[in-house]
This record gives structure tokens, C-alpha cells and sequence, in this order.
């Protein structure tokens, strides 16, 4: 949203002149004449009021036309963990059976009003329940290993079995012991120079990579779950890992091809269009109706469109390299402007 209230411009632009921290993903500021659009601690020379607007998400600033500063780099910095909150999840990985207070966090000088509204802001959920899912998986993948349920719940730090078992059954959508052909889909969050995203993956590969702010999103997951029988937690995985190294490397301009294994739940149509899409070379692009020509559907242009759209997995399946008619930049999930500073990188690359 793009700010026009004058007390809220000159607290943002006092914000920008003193480099406050934090303000630091609160807005993000557009500089008119350089076409820039920045974070509130950027070293760069500070522009005149006159000369700028601020906008309330990275989307907005893309969407209107401003492209990131190469000095403050601010859709890396402004959404990457503070130190505070890496340390807060770095405990809970180190401790996957015990449930972290905000008096354990204050003796580490950790800010529990931070953390909370960090994860509030960029997972959408209390860290509280964030401790809840990594636990859960946790105790999931011990039952699969056929651990008793008494015992893990007693190992998980529950004081109950009947309090472990509501808590895994709202999560995983049935009892422990009914479970055991329930698959779980991990989630995590890497960042990039064009915002957060969120990533997925089962056993098999990863199944979702989507920027946060994407529409209809948790439509997306809700599918997700669905269509593959499981339950959505926090985690991580090797597919994950992989996945985020081979992301930041394409975004470094050193790589061209994923090796990363997926996981495509779909139509059998959609199925094509997608494997079709992978065809495209980096730093190419053809239009939809080339993409149905190349699937001998020629006619089926709407319908290889609307599969496009439904591709959850963003960047390595590049449905960013197709087009529409006389070049025009058409149905991107991730917004026009992402699409076309995605196509300008491979092109420079």
C-alpha cells in the first residue's frame, strides 16, 4: 500500500535520515529519480522528501516500477532473520523435545516480543505454534519408526498422552495410531532478491516454492494437502536444502539448470504443460501458444494458460519464460514486475 498519510511519511522519512533499524521492513521507500527503492538503514545518499514515496510491502515498490538498491539490498535484508530470531530457532532445533519459554529466551537476551512479531509477520503463526509443529514432526517421525506413542509423548515433553494426542491429531488430522499412512509435507523459508519465499517438500521432492505474498496462497496449500494425503509442518528435509543452495545459486547468475527432485501432484495435463515448461531454456522464453504447439494442442491455448497458473513451484519450473503475444508479460503468480526482473537476470546473466 503506498503511504499518503503526512504524519506516517514524516515518521518514515525522519526513520530514513537517522537509518533506524527498527523500521526495517516496516516500509520500503521509492526514490523518484533514481528509480531505486530502498530499506530505512540504506548507506546510500538520502534523497528529498519531495523525491519519495513509501510503500508497505516489496510488491508495491516492484509493482510501481522501482527496482532493489544495490547497496542496501533490501529485499534480502529486509526480510532476512534478525540475529535474535536465528538464535530463538537455532534453540528450538537444538531442543526438538522441549517447549522454549519467554523466560528461557529473556536469560539469552532474546526478545520474546521480537520473536513473536517476526513470526507473526513473515509464517503467519505465533512462535509458540512454530514450536508446536517442529515437535509434532518430530514425534511423527518417531512413531513411523514404531516408537511407542506413550513414550514419545513423554519424550516430547508433554505432560499427557490425551494432550499429545489432540495436539497431533489437529495437526496431522488423525490420532498416532491412526497415522501411519499419513504423508508430511515440510515447510521452510529462504530469502532472495526478490523477497521471502516459502518452500516445500515430501520424502519424495519439493512439492511447492512460492513467494510469500503470493494470492491465494493458502488455497495453494490447502490443495497441496489434499491432493497428497498430508499434513503441512515446519521442517526441513536434504530436498529442501538442495533446493534452497541451488536457488541462491541461480540468483548468483551460476546456475542455469535444477537438479533438485520434485513432486508435481496434479492432472495428467497439467502434468505436461509443466514438464514442457521445464523444456524452456534459461534465458528464453516462447509465448502459450507456442507452449501448445510444443504439447500438439495447439488449440488448447486458454488451458495451457490456466495450467501455467497452477504451477506451485516457482523459478525451477520457469513458468516466468512464457509469454504472451508480441512479447507482452502476462500471468505471472509472482507479479509482472518479478517476472520481468526474473527474464532480465537470465538475459544479463
Amino acid at each position: 500500500m503506498l503511504i499518503t498519510e503526512n504524519d506516517k511519511i514524516e515518521l518514515y522519512y525522519r526513520a530514513l535520515l537517522e537509518r533506524k533499524e527498527s523500521f526495517v521492513g516496516i516500509f520500503f521507500v521509492g526514490v523518484k529519480t533514481t528509480s531505486v527503492f530502498c530499506i530505512a538503514t540504506c548507506r546510500a545518499r538520502k534523497p528529498k522528501l519531495e523525491n519519495v514515496e513509501f510503500y508497505t510491502s516489496i510488491k508495491e515498490a516492484l509493482d510501481n516500477g522501482y527496482r532493489p538498491c544495490k547497496i542496501c539490498k533490501p529485499t534480502e535484508n529486509a526480510n532476512k532473520a534478525p540475529d535474535q530470531v536465528e538464535r530463538a530457532i537455532a534453540l528450538v532445533q537444538q531442543n526438538p523435545k522441549e517447549k522454549i519459554t519467554d523466560n528461557q529466551l529473556r536469560k539469552l537476551a532474546i526478545s520474546p516480543n521480537i520473536i513473536r512479531r517476526w513470526f507473526k509477520k513473515s509464517y503467519g503463526m505465533t512462535f509458540q505454534s512454530y514450536q508446536r509443529m517442529y515437535r509434532i514432526n518430530n514425534a511423527f517421525q518417531e512413531l513411523k519408526k514404531g516408537k511407542n506413542a506413550t513414550h514419545t509423548a513423554f519424550d516430547m515433553g508433554y505432560e499427557s498422552l490425551s494432550g499429545f494426542g489432540y495436539t497431533f491429531k489437529k495437526m496431522i488430522g488423525n490420532s498416532p495410531k491412526k497415522s501411519s499412512d499419513k504423508k508430511i509435507i515440510l515447510i521452510d523459508r529462504l530469502t532472495t532478491p526478490l523477497g521471502p519465499m516459502f518452500i516445500c517438500a515430501t520424502e519424495k521432492g519439493v512439492c511447492l516454492l512460492e513467494f510469500v505474498d503470493r494470492q491465494l496462497l493458502e488455497k495453494e496449500f490447502e490443495d497441496l494437502q489434499k491432493r497428497l494425503n498430508a499434513s503441512i509442518l515446519v521442517g526441513n528435509n536434504k530436498h529442501i536444502k538442495q533446493a534452497k543452495r541451488e536457488v541462491a545459486e541461480y540468483f548468483e547468475g551460476k546456475r542455469k539448470v535444477f537438479d533438485v527432485l520434485l513432486e508435481t501432484p496434479g492432472t495428467e495435463f497439467q502434468n505436461i504443460v509443466w514438464g514442457c515448461i521445464k523444456e524452456i531454456k534459461y534465458g528464453e522464453t516462447i509465448t502459450y501458444q507456442q507452449q501448445a504447439e510444443r504439447i500438439c494442442k495447439p488449440k488448447a491455448i486458454r488451458a495451457v494458460a490456466s495450467a501455467n497458473g497452477c504451477n506451485r513451484i516457482s523459478i525451477i519450473i520457469p513458468c516466468h519464460r512464457v509469454i504472451g503475444k508480441n512479447g507482452n508479460m502476462t500471468g505471472y503468480s509472482g507479479g509482472i514486475e518479478r517476472k520481468k526482473w526474473l527474464l532480465t537476470h537470465e538475459k544479463d546473466s
